[in-house]
């Protein structure tokens, strides 16, 4: 009988913030019948990670990438037409996001499903029944059941993580009390309710708990792979959120934590001596750069939309690098080896355009470019932290230490001594350089205007091009404008309507986004 209370709830569940999918019924049967925790680990990875796509980008697939559109919205890319598709699908796809649409879920003017919002819950819910299955499970493997109720706690406090991040406004100190998160369920079963959000508050307590309960459930755990979450994957995560909460004590504790385990920084002077010029005697695409073996790889979990992104025929064909991040190397260009023709962010020969190309070779080992967890990225959560508590000197080591495996040879140059503003100012750019392209980006900007004590803030354009195929050409439309956060209010993406309309106004929608003008500006 509970097996079937289970069923019903789950599919419940998910009609409160959707619409029933027959995916349910059939995942719900295999619960029924799990018995030991190996059936529950099964189930675990069927339903709990996040898939693998190897679609093709496009808006309202439920087998597609995790919100690829992420990426398109920040200052880091750019719309380029190199090619026949440039008028196609892939930046059909992509063109409301691009230019901060009123309602960016749009497809040659028809609305199609969020279906971001929907899969993310969808995971939620798996993994609270899962977690409500654990007490009655077999345990005839020593730990085994810990380790799945760790991986699960890694799991939703990641997605509330994401959740809160795309579709409420970033986390401020200030009016965190009071400002809406997204709603938050933590039980298998239905509740005779409407949903509502919860406050950012009560949103990020429940990551930190999750992130908590993981990291001590899978501490001393077996970590089998990098894309099963373990014991530093929870940490490396709370080190993040904690950044964004500006709880820097505990940023730093959780990034300790992180450090003491079995990783080390990427030296891309010896990464990059395996390079082999081709038969021209250049060197063009080099080697990947974040990889699954990668000793920096601590976590990762669905597709990489930049995978194959030098060609005029692949998903993220349609972008490619701004100038605004092209600039971000000038003074160091020629020895930041993540940046040129051939490192890091690859120079198309053919078109004079930078694309990205963190992963040259699928036979590396595919890594996320939206869900990824580095040691870089720990380093740089960390010397954020020290910098913001005026610990500058330490900060500055882990900036140097970072740098000196990123730069030629022969060629590094300490940095001068950097304080205050200056110092935060530095880590910042640190970050933008080392972690494009990685999702990251749109997330700082948000978080960096409410800080309480650096805020920054800044406007964008994009432009915006059409490639004729009659004439060959490329031609500038026009471009577009986002105003500086808290002059407008498409920074936060819009609540899916199906899910504000099924709840009858006990769910309230996030500010209404603005109509955007297209203006000329050469």
């Amino acid at each position: 009988m509970k097996n079937n209370i289970i069923i019903t709830c789950y599919t419940c569940f998910l009609f409160l913030f959707s619409s029933c999918d027959s995916f349910l019924e059939e995942y719900s049967q295999d619960l029924t019948y799990a018995k030991t925790a190996a059936d529950l680990d099964e189930i675990l990875i069927g339903d709990g990670y996040m898939k693998v796509s190897t679609d093709l980008i496009s808006l309202g697939n439920s087998d597609g990438y995790y919100f690829p559109w992420l990426h398109v919205m920040d200052d880091n890319i750019a719309q380029i037409s190199t090619g026949w598709s440039a008028d196609g699908s892939v930046f059909t796809n992509f063109a409301d996001f691009y230019l901060w649409s009123e309602y960016p879920y749009m497809r040659e003017g028809k609305e199609v499903d969020d279906v971001d919002w929907k899969r993310l819950y969808k995971h939620i819910n798996s993994l609270n029944v899962i977690l409500s299955k654990t007490g009655e499970i077999n345990n005839d493997l020593p730990g085994e059941i810990d380790r799945i109720k760790g991986e699960c706690y890694f799991l939703r406090g990641v997605y509330y993580f994401y959740l809160v991040n795309l579709y409420a406004k970033p986390y401020a100190k200030a009016t965190a009390s009071t400002d809406l998160g997204v709603p938050v369920k933590t039980t298998e079963y239905v509740e005779d309710i409407y949903f509502k959000r919860n406050t950012m508050e009560e949103t990020y307590a429940r990551i930190t708990e999750d992130l908590t309960e993981a990291a001590r459930l899978l501490k001393g755990k077996k970590h089998k792979t990098v894309y099963r979450a373990g014991f530093h994957a929870a940490h490396a995560f709370l080190s993040r959120v904690y950044l964004y909460m500006e709880q820097y004590d505990k940023s730093i504790a959780s990034a300790d934590s992180v450090l003491q385990g079995n990783y080390s920084l990427l030296d891309y002077n010896e990464r990059f001596a395996l390079v082999q010029p081709d038969s021209w005697g250049t060197i063009n695409e080099g080697v990947s750069v974040t990889y699954k073996d990668s000793p920096e790889t601590i976590f990762s979990q669905g597709g990489n939309c930049f995978e194959n992104s030098l060609s005029d025929m692949t998903d993220m064909s349609n972008f490619n690098v701004s100038d605004d991040l092209v600039a971000m190397f000038s003074k160091e260009l020629g020895n930041d080896l993540r940046f040129g023709s051939w490192l890091g962010i690859y120079k198309d020969p053919w078109n004079a355009v930078y694309k990205v190309r963190k992963l040259v070779d699928d036979k590396d080992g595919m890594v996320s470019s939206e869900c990824l967890l580095r040691l870089s990225e720990v380093f740089l959560n960390k010397a954020e932290a020290l910098a913001m508590l005026s610990r500058e000197d330490e900060a500055m080591n882990l900036i140097e230490e970072l740098r000196v495996k990123r730069m030629k040879q022969g060629s590094y140059t300490p940095l001068d001594k950097r304080t205050g503003e200056k110092l935060v100012q530095l880590v910042r750019d640190e970050r933008r350089r080392e972690l494009c392209f990685e999702g990251h980006r749109w997330f700082d900007l948000r978080r960096y205007a409410v800080n309480s004590v650096y805020p920054y803030t800044k406007q964008i354009i994009h432009d915006y091009y059409f490639y004729n195929n009659t004439t060959g050409t490329r031609e500038y439309l026009g471009s577009y404008r986002l105003n500086e956060y808290g002059e407008e209010p498409a920074y936060v993406i819009p609540i899916p309507r199906s899910v504000i309309e099924f709840n009858k106004g006990n769910m309230v929608d996030n500010a209404t986004r603005p109509q955007r003008e297209m203006f000329k500006r050469f």
